[in-house]
């Protein structure tokens, strides 16, 4: 007889080797040999009963527990017995044998079987443990009459692991991050695996491991939990941004079955490497006179991560730009600095402009990074000379000028400079804009002067001010021109004395009765040659100054007062008016005043009277003259009159207003194509003679067309009504309208 290998599982112990016989008491425990099918099968006796006599006493024992009974998955040869199970009592009797459960008559059905009269238990599948990994039957022992001879019995069968399931990554690849320059035993990530076969054995003890990795080898990773952690320093971005792991998983601590994943570490950028320009010294041109465009630009390199703000760069003017005429921006697709100009430039004031621009990221460098020379830059910019028009030194001018200057007077130079002193340009003036066509200029001077004589009342004059236009234009190629305003102020002369409005009023003899004399006076000159005006009496004549005062009320008007009373009559005053002027112009002016009596509420009464009586005021020739005017605008007005009614006399009564026959006895229609002479049919004569007669009444129906009218003619309803008043009555009315306006008395 071969050696057995006998099994035992006691919880969760298991027992292996070789031993002699078919039950071996380990520990409580009972071994079932698993042989093959050439040997003997393991026996149980689960209804075992032992008799023995203690101290004159009988007692029965329990039953054996039936231990586990472990069957290895994967068995190839089927079908395989498994154990033999024996009943005591088959040796008085036969006995049949059974079991029941899942693997037998439920699902999984069949996998177990059993010879129902010798007892042994068969395996008929192969089985795996990760499906099914215990079974649990019950065993029957019968007559051979279906009773029961032994109670029923628990079999549990358990499927033993083998190591054949691989460990398998939870994913293909694994995707870690760090940070450079991470120190060492950083954690970076953690790969997972699992493996089908039972945890409590070797068959699923797990070791993890890298087995390859891009040079510099900077990971390790731990064996049992599959953590990958940094082991060195010196991880930088610049150099490697990610990292190719190859890390494996196997079983039986590592000596059994494996698998492979991949791992990628992509390395996370800091700003550890400052912005350095291409170049030390960028050198640009600009034309002079121009604004808001771009002038040029500057490239740096950074070694940081493209488009984070490690790598994003702020460009700034340091140096060289205190009037602000230079601003520089970021191209935030390629970061480049792109220098523009704000304010327009002049060659002749600064040829050229040396900037120094500083770069920095927009986020902060690291403090153990040293600052780098290379961060600034000089950028030269040229500014090239182009042709400006000529300025004029003084635009606006302003002249002052007398009004009636005389002509060919010169009132001044308007010139102009060619910035462009280098060009040496030829400067020419043309007058373009003179409205009264007063002023001459100098082609090659510019020297102003007056081709005619300036009048301050012109209306080319606004405010007293003239204004010319005035272009100055260099000789280049095409010639640039500027213009310059003139504005000339036509001072005012003062050659008019002002002038007395009323040469004559009237006054009450008396003071307390009415009211002075308003006098005002205008002048021709505008101010301030004009008014304010000063009016005075002449102060040779002492009755004048005590009895009579002027007081001045306004710049334009005085009042005229009696400091007390005078007779009644015509007085002549001498009054002098004199203006603002420089110098004042006076004018010598006799002043009639009629005094006269006043009633009570201070109306003149007799000025008439006493105007004719003193002689003076309006002659007797210039009365009559008067008179004569009036009296023959009188008679033309009456013939315009008798003209008037004559004419419309003459109109009304034609041109056959004196023939005593009734025309309309000859009226023939001569244009109708038949008829002639002899239709005379076309007017009732008798009523034509006679119109008072009555009418006769409407025919039925509508008359029929004459042929002595056009056939365009509207014809008048039929018949005409004759005007109730004759016409020789209209002549006589109109006759005597006329008589009775120019002889009114009769």
């Amino acid at each position: 007889m071969h050696g057995r290998n006998l099994v035992c599982d006691c919880g969760k112990r298991r027992y292996e080797g070789s031993r002699e016989g078919d039950l071996v008491r380990i520990r409580g425990c009972v071994e079932v040999a698993s042989a093959s099918q050439d040997e003997d099968v393991s026996v149980l006796h689960p209804w075992h009963q032992l008799f023995k006599a203690i101290s004159g006493i009988q007692r029965s024992k329990r039953a054996w527990v039936i231990p586990t009974i472990s069957v290895s998955e994967n068995l190839k040869s089927i079908p395989s017995q498994v154990v033999q199970i024996k009943s005591d009592k088959q040796y008085q009797s036969s006995v049949i044998y059974s079991i029941k459960g899942p693997g037998v008559d439920e699902e999984p059905r069949g996998i177990f079987t059993i010879n129902k009269t010798t007892g042994i238990v068969y395996l008929n599948a192969v089985l795996d443990r990760e499906k099914i990994d215990r079974f649990k039957l019950r065993a029957f022992a019968l007559d051979s009459d279906g009773a029961p001879l032994e109670d029923p019995t628990d079999l549990e069968i358990v499927v033993l692991d083998q190591n054949d399931n691989r460990p398998a990554f939870s994913q293909a690849l694994f995707k870690g991050y760090v940070l450079e320059n991470a120190i060492p035993g950083t954690l970076v990530m953690r790969v997972i695996a699992t493996d089908a076969d039972d945890a409590n054995t070797d068959n699923a003890l797990l070791k993890y491991s890298i087995i390859h990795q891009d040079s510099p080898e900077m990971f390790s990773i731990h064996q049992d939990t599959g953590e990958i952690r940094t082991v060195q320093v010196g991880l930088d971005r610049e150099l490697v941004a990610s990292y190719n792991l190859t890390v494996q998983v196997a079983d039986m601590m590592g000596d059994g079955l494996s698998s492979t994943a991949s791992a990628v570490i992509s390395i996370g950028d800091l700003n550890d490497n400052a912005p350095l320009f291409t170049q030390e010294e960028f050198v640009m041109d600009v034309p002079e006179e121009s604004s808001g465009l771009d002038v040029g630009r500057v490239s740096v390199t950074d070694r940081d991560l493209r488009g984070s703000p490690n790598w994003m760069v702020k460009y700034s003017i340091i140096n060289g730009d205190p009037q602000g005429a230079f601003s520089i921006r970021t191209d935030t697709q390629t970061n480049e600095g792109i220098l523009s100009l704000v304010k327009p430039l002049d060659h002749e004031a600064i040829a050229m402009h040396n900037l120094t621009v500083f770069a920095e990221n927009e986020a902060p460098l690291l403090p153990f990074v040293p600052r780098a020379s290379r961060s600034r830059a000089r950028i030269k910019v040229i500014v090239k000379n182009l042709n400006e028009p000529p300025v004029f030194t003084e635009n606006p001018m302003m002249v002052r000028v007398k009004e009636r200057i005389n002509p060919g007077s010169v009132i001044g130079i308007f010139t102009a400079k060619d910035p462009d002193v280098s060009l040496s340009q030829d400067i020419r003036y043309l007058l373009v804009s003179d409205p009264a066509n007063w002023l001459l200029v100098d082609v090659q001077s510019g020297q102003i002067g007056t081709r005619y004589s300036m009048d301050r009342k012109s209306p080319f004059l606004e405010r007293g001010w003239y204004t010319a236009l005035i272009t100055a234009s260099d000789n280049a190629v095409p010639p640039l021109s500027s213009t310059g305003t003139l504005s000339v102020e036509v001072i005012e002369l003062n050659d008019h004395a002002p002038a007395l409005w009323q040469h004559s009023a009237e006054l009450c003899s008396s003071p307390q009765h009415g009211q002075g004399i308003l006098l005002s006076a205008t002048d021709e000159d505008m101010p301030p040659q004009s008014h304010p005006f000063h009016f005075q009496l002449d102060q040779s004549s002492v009755a004048l100054t005590l009895n009579w005062s002027i007081s001045e009320v306004n710049g334009t008007h005085a009042m005229l007062e009696l400091l007390s009373e005078v007779d009644a009559g015509a007085y002549t005053l001498p009054l002098l008016v004199s203006d603002s002027g420089d110098p004042p112009l006076a004018q010598l002016h006799m002043l009639n005043v009629s005094v006269c009596r006043c009633d009570a509420v201070g109306i003149c009464s007799g000025s008439a009277a006493a105007l004719f009586s003193s002689g003076a005021g309006i002659s007797l020739s210039a009365l009559i003259i008067i008179l004569s005017s009036v009296a023959l605008l009188l008679v033309l007005a009456l013939l315009l009159l008798l003209f008037r009614c004559t004419a419309s006399s003459t109109a009304q009564k034609g041109l056959l207003c004196e023939s005593e026959d009734d025309v309309r006895d000859n009226i023939f229609n001569y244009n109708e194509q038949g008829g002639g002479e002899e239709d005379q049919d076309a007017y009732d004569m008798n009523r034509l003679r006679n119109p008072a007669m009555a009418v006769p009444p409407s025919p039925r129906f509508k008359p029929p067309i004459r042929r002595d009218a056009p056939y365009s003619q509207t014809l008048p309803r039929y018949p005409r009504r004759p005007s109730d008043r004759p016409s020789d009555i209209a002549d006589f009315i109109q006759d005597v309208s006329c008589w009775v306006l120019w002889f009114p008395s009769l």
